[in-house]
């Protein structure tokens, strides 16, 4: 197998046993059209827990481009549930960004679905560690990152208040 896993292996890798049949993972661009309600979910999200907020002007669609970033989105037929990717921090660390769930949705593992394929993704691309920042007042992101293992570190971008957190990627790990 090459550095990257094929998104059909990856695929069956995260499905588990609970993942509805008519949801399907795909790899797709950051400007592919089913991207598009995650990212107004997300940005309606951060209007309404922060106001105004400039976040989603802070990634480049190239950056979530293989080799070295990916995004996911996970379809149920015609609707775009979940989604979220990654992109190089630097030497052997991938960070992750975008990571949502539309309120339809939500508190049926999807996000854990969705960032147990992209810890998978970023180990088969190389990398060995993974960070992310979530806001303060998200804290059901805080606590999906806690419950995977995740620690918490300095923060490290662009918001002095967000929560920071890191873990170790190892390939074929099911924690």
């Amino acid at each position: 197998m090459d550095a990257r896993c094929s998104l059909k292996m990856l695929m069956i890798w995260c499905s588990g046993s609970v993942i509805m049949s008519a949801m399907e993972l795909r790899e797709v661009r950051l400007s592919d059209g089913l991207v598009g309600p995650l990212l107004a979910g997300l940005e309606a999200e951060y209007h309404h827990r922060y106001g105004l907020n400039d976040e989603l002007s802070r990634a480049h669609v190239e950056e979530f481009d293989p080799p070295s970033g990916l995004f996911l989105v996970l379809v149920d037929g015609e609707a775009t549930a979940a989604g979220g990717g990654f992109r190089s921090h630097r030497e052997g660390v991938c960070e992750v960004k975008r990571m949502w769930t539309s309120p339809e949705y939500r508190r049926q593992g999807l996000a854990r679905r969705i960032l147990r394929a992209l810890e998978y993704a970023a180990a088969s691309a190389g990398y060995v560690r993974l960070v992310l920042e979530t806001g303060p007042r998200q804290p059901e992101a805080a606590t999906l990152y806690e419950r995977r293992g995740y620690t918490r570190i300095p923060t490290y971008g662009h918001y002095p208040e967000a929560l920071a957190f890191s873990t170790d990627l190892k390939l074929g790990a099911e924690a």
